[in-house]
């Protein structure tokens, strides 16, 4: 893309292999300025070329034709290697008159646009990793004065001006040289500037000192204004659309629901994107159609913003986009959601067919769907927004992201609390609760669940009054309050009882098992999974059972029962393993381990206790990890 460095690396190239003696016969350079309003013609470039050959004044051959005679004769003649440089090229008829018709010279050319269509070799450069963009500056200001400290001083500083700059060569080359003048100011004071203004093109074009040392104009926006004036309206349209996406990267079934194509015209128009690399292709996502999915910089995502936000019929056009690619979103999301919840004898959702497809859909589209969850904050999109969140609170429990969980559970909470709906403010609040006590933030999630208790019962919820006493008893049990947890949770299963929710029954007796054991009232614990176990068979609900039987275990080795415990945690681990919920499976195999040590098998304990290590790496759990395979150290 424009200013990622390509001149820069041609030419430095180009010095480095003179050096080595690659070129004895030298290099030639043209600027064929392909994306300035006039660009230089392959006729005009030939003339250049000639008089740096030395043919000019009456030497120089009347006719185009016989100019490009001479141009190549004098090529062919010469047995000393050259490198000729085309540089800024626009167009394939800018340079192709121009390569010499031999394969004894070199040709190197420099452009925004892929030539598809030729058979020459294509080197892409992307924009730097953050090491590289803080080497960058950091020498930029050495090379100016060696005692400039300020990149030793202040290392957090310059990282966030190298993400807000894009990593982009040109973006931090302009950082750099406001640094040098701003000599007795901090890195961060430019930090702060530019995300104060939240523009960092406008910023660093007004600090701008001008030209480079090619002495090309240092700024950027004329940049990315050229680029964009280029594109046909299909693929102009396009990009400003991609500019309003939520996330960084997004999937070929989004961007078509965002623009209101169908897919396959969605994907010609972002190969052709691609090609001017105003968009990046990213390979290797998950899901159905996330085998290639799409970014943006960051500067042209800002710059594409910015074209939608300075008019009022594309602002209009953005807004309908972006309700539609949230409708997807919310569609697909719900639709993935009941299938992880489904149980035979409920309706099939569409289009996923299992756990696995459901899954895969969801992690390829993470990022998107945080992102777009948080557009809650927006009246216009707060209702489906709350809606979209909660049906991600199973699929992110599931995966154990929590700090997602956090984050749009807070902003669905407050868009319901605006809207004065107080059902999604507490559905958003349970949310929340569950997954601060995830987290270990355990008072706030009281906190949270009170909250959703009361509002629950302000709207006579009965069945959502029952979840928030579910998540208050756990959060209870958590701090210790175990007398309180038991009574929350007896809440919850009355209420269940009384609604005849059989399957969120099982659920209470489960959690008021757990809490009875923990004070030692373990035969009633027993009873209490027993019931759950029972209840979620008669639900089939395989993967809850999978958890009573664990619990039930957990009980039985209390009472001393060991035989019957390993019996019960085996029956846990089969379910898990066939789920692939590394993180359960891990918890079992801790608790088998446990058993084994009890009744003095120490080989079986250490084999459970590495298997628990190996799951809990699978679950990206890797303290828990550690824990397990220094217990099974403990055992050699």
């Amino acid at each position: 893309m424009g200013g990622i460095g390509k001149t820069a690396l041609a030419v430095e190239a180009g010095h480095q292999a003179r050096t080595q003696g690659w070129f004895p016969g030298g290099t030639l350079f043209v600027d064929l300025r392909g994306y300035d309003d006039n660009p230089v013609t392959a006729d005009q470039a030939v003339l250049a070329l000639l008089d740096a050959l030395g043919v000019r004044g009456p030497d120089l051959p009347p006719t185009t034709a016989r100019q490009y005679d001479s141009y190549r004769a004098l090529l062919a003649e010469r047995r000393d290697r050259m490198l000729l440089i085309l540089d800024n090229a626009s167009a394939a008829s800018q340079f192709l008159p121009l390569l010499p018709g031999t394969d004894h010279h070199r040709v190197l050319i420099t452009s925004r646009d892929r030539p598809y269509a030729l058979p020459v070799r294509l080197i892409d450069l992307e924009a730097l990793t953050p090491d590289e963009s803080a080497a960058l500056v950091t020498r930029a200001l050495h090379d100016a004065d060696e005692r400039d400290d300020r990149p030793s001083r202040e290392p957090a500083a310059l990282r966030e001006l190298t993400d807000l700059c894009g990593h982009l060569p040109l973006a931090l080359q302009i950082a750099a040289s406001m640094l040098r003048l701003r000599r007795h100011r901090d890195i961060a004071s430019l930090v702060s500037e530019i995300a104060e203004t939240g523009d960092a093109t406008t910023v660093l074009d007004n600090g701008s000192p001008g030209t480079d040392l090619y002495g090309r104009s240092l700024v950027l926006r004329p940049v990315l204004e050229t680029s964009y004036r280029r594109l046909p309206p299909d693929q102009a349209r396009l990009l400003r659309l991609l500019a309003l996406a939520p996330g960084t990267e997004t999937g070929t079934e989004a961007i078509a629901a965002l623009a209101d194509l169908d897919v396959r015209a969605a994907r010609s128009l972002l190969e052709d994107l691609a090609a001017t690399h105003l968009v990046t292709p990213v390979c290797g996502g998950e899901g159905p159609d996330s085998a290639v999915r799409w970014r943006l910089h960051d500067l042209v995502r800002a710059y594409g913003a910015g074209v939608v936000a300075g008019d009022e019929e594309l602002t209009g056009e953005g807004e309908a986009a972006r309700e539609r690619v949230l409708e997807y979103y919310y569609r697909w999301a719900a639709a993935a959601d009941v299938r992880l919840r489904w149980l035979p004898g409920m309706p099939e959702p569409e289009r996923f067919g299992d756990r696995g497809q459901a899954l895969a859909w969801l992690d390829g589209e993470r990022a998107g769907l945080v992102a777009v969850a948080q557009w809650a904050r927006e009246e216009r999109y707060a209702e489906v927004t709350v809606r979209l969140s909660a049906c991600l609170a199973e699929y992110l429990n599931w995966r154990r992201y929590f700090d997602d969980k956090i984050t749009i559970s807070g902003v669905a909470q407050q868009a319901a609390h605006r809207a004065g709906d107080g059902l999604g403010e507490a559905g958003a609040w349970i949310s929340l609760g569950n997954a601060q006590r995830e987290v270990g933030r355990t008072e706030e999630a009281i906190e949270a669940h009170t909250r959703a208790r009361d509002l629950s019962q302000a709207v006579e919820d009965r069945q959502r009054e029952a979840i928030a006493w579910t998540g208050l008893g756990l959060d209870l049990r958590e701090v210790g309050r175990t007398e309180e947890a038991i009574e929350a949770h007896t809440r919850a299963r009355d209420l269940y009882q009384a609604a005849e929710d059989r399957h969120r029954e099982a659920g209470a007796w489960n959690n008021l098992g757990i809490t009875l054991w923990e004070v030692g009232r373990t035969e009633e614990a027993i009873e209490a999974h027993t019931r759950a176990r029972d209840l979620y068979q008669a639900a089939e609900d395989r993967h809850r059972e999978a958890g009573a039987w664990n619990n039930l275990g957990n009980a039985l080795e209390k009472a001393g029962r060991t035989g019957e415990s390993i019996e019960a945690y085996g029956k846990a681990l089969e379910t898990y393993e066939e789920f692939e919920d590394w993180y359960n499976e891990a918890q079992v195999l801790e608790n088998l381990a446990i058993a084994h040590e009890d009744a003095h098998h120490a080989v079986e304990a250490r084999t459970h206790w590495l298997q628990a290590a190996d799951a809990y790496t699978r679950a990206d759990a890797p303290d828990r990890a550690t824990h397990a395979g220094t217990q099974a150290e403990r055992l050699k």
